[in-house]
């Protein structure tokens, strides 16, 4: 119960942090201090991380699917 709210705590978050993320980033893009060129890969890193952390709290390790259907 704990793994599954925490999982959806993550998922709720991942749009707001994605949108601050970017509007800093854009912000540091207007005061001159980076352009947005030099910046944009802080984007690929949060996805990165939200990704861990929902990862983290998913229940169990994770399964190995084939094709066929067969399941271990």
């Amino acid at each position: 119960m704990k793994d599954e709210r925490q999982a959806s705590l993550v998922a709720a978050i991942r749009g707001p942090v994605v949108l601050i993320t970017l509007g800093v980033l854009f912000l540091i893009d207007q005061a001159n201090l980076y352009s947005f060129r030099q910046t944009w890969p802080v984007l690929i890193i949060v996805f990165g991380v939200l990704k861990l952390i929902e990862r983290s709290s998913d229940a169990g390790p994770p399964r190995m699917s084939f094709p066929s259907g067969f399941r271990l």
